[in-house]
């Protein structure tokens, strides 16, 4: 199947494992949360149990370190593309708003990311992410 747009994730290569897991998750979920007409149809077991729906798209995981990932995000948003962030200070907070404060409060031009998701035309998510290593 041949989509018109295409999710990308960066994930800063330097973070251990358990943070690498965590921020790809949240981030794959604000994506999902900002595309509604993206997401596939409800999944139904052998019985009959209906289980979530998954987005029903691929979405390619990618490694950067600090230049690499500030340069996608800003790609991201010369192209507008539908993005989701996670900065370094949202490891230490416990809920959704704290994680917005701690976001605000990054420098506008140059967030201490470590983790950035987009969703867009599949040109323009090249784009941002090239030269960019897909995650082993």
């Amino acid at each position: 199947m041949e989509f018109e747009t295409k999710v990308s994730i960066v994930v800063l290569d330097e973070l251990a494992i358990w943070q690498k897991l965590n921020v790809t998750a949240f981030l794959a979920t604000r994506i999902a949360g900002a595309a509604p007409e993206a997401m596939g149809e409800p999944y139904e077991d052998a019985v009959g149990r209906s289980h979530a729906r998954l987005l029903g798209q691929p979405m390619m995981i990618y490694k950067a370190d600090p230049a690499g990932l500030l340069r996608a995000w800003r790609q991201s948003i010369e192209r507008e593309l539908t993005r989701a962030v996670y900065v370094r200070a949202m490891f230490a907070t416990g809920h959704d708003q704290a994680n917005r404060d701690a976001f605000r409060q990054e420098p506008a031009d140059e967030p201490d990311l470590v983790g950035i998701a987009m969703r867009g035309p599949k040109k323009s998510v090249d784009k941002a992410v090239k030269g960019l290593a897909l995650h082993d």
